[in-house]
């Protein structure tokens, strides 16, 4: 664990990261918390389908999953309810391989996690064969581990630069993504932010204007420093669905 969320629900001990209560109540209590403007994408990744529907409940239509057979495996289950959840919007948040993309492609809301020209066009691809334009989202390298994933600036300044993105008609640029370093250090974390948020003015102003609208960074641990740095949207599990299962 990295940082205390004491002051999230008074329930909680401090630097006690699960909370004895609901699912329900925590969704209720983190989504009275955030600021306006922020979204919420509940991460519900190796919690099964009956979690997601126990946070919807409480007002929840945003989910995050991080390996998209298990995304595709809870869309049907949940679509196959006698009331489903029609207005559940799916994020994909973790590497997706491009052999991967057909099995999300008819009904995913927002992929964060494009690291790569190769990655665009092939949801793009497969976009434009379902009939579908999807939101994707720049995953930028911020962190200081080499495990991290995404882009490094230089490759994906020269990529944009060259213009090949434009012809990419499945896809609509929204944003950016990053992951900020695993550390105790609050000023390693907090640089890592406001870097990608410095970034993420430049690309918003140099290459794709207002449509360009999503600056997602920060999960339980570290949203609050997320938000500082000016997220409008994070990614939580823990502080919602408990540890993983």
């Amino acid at each position: 664990m990295r940082f205390g969320n004491a002051n999230l629900f008074a329930l909680c001990p401090p630097y006690h990261y699960i909370c004895t209560m609901s699912i329900a109540k925590n969704t209720e209590a983190l989504l009275a918390s955030l600021p306006a403007g922020v979204t919420l994408v509940a991460v519900s990744k190796t919690h099964p389908a009956e979690a997601v529907i126990e946070a919807y409940g409480a007002g929840q239509r945003d989910f995050g999953e991080n390996r998209p057979q298990e995304m595709a495996a809870k869309q049907a289950a949940l679509f196959a309810l006698p009331t489903p959840p029609d207005d559940i919007r799916w994020h994909q948040i973790g590497h997706l391989q491009t052999n991967k993309v057909r099995l999300i492609v008819p009904f995913v809301a927002m992929i964060h996690s494009v690291d790569s020209a190769r990655l665009a066009a092939e949801i793009s691809r497969r976009a434009v064969e379902a009939g579908r334009v999807i939101d994707v989202l720049l995953e930028i390298r911020i962190a200081r581990e080499e495990s991290k994933e995404g882009w490094v600036l230089d490759e994906l300044l020269e990529w944009l630069d060259g213009g090949e993105w434009h012809s990419l008609t499945g896809v609509r640029f929204r944003g950016v993504m990053g992951v900020a370093s695993f550390t105790d250090d609050e000023s390693v974390v907090r640089a890592e932010f406001e870097r990608l948020a410095a970034m993420y003015a430049s690309l918003r102003e140099r290459f794709f204007g207002v449509d360009f609208d999503t600056l997602s960074m920060g999960m339980s641990d570290d949203y609050h420093l997320a938000l500082e740095s000016g997220s409008n949207m994070v990614r939580i599990g823990s502080l919602i669905f408990g540890r993983r299962q």
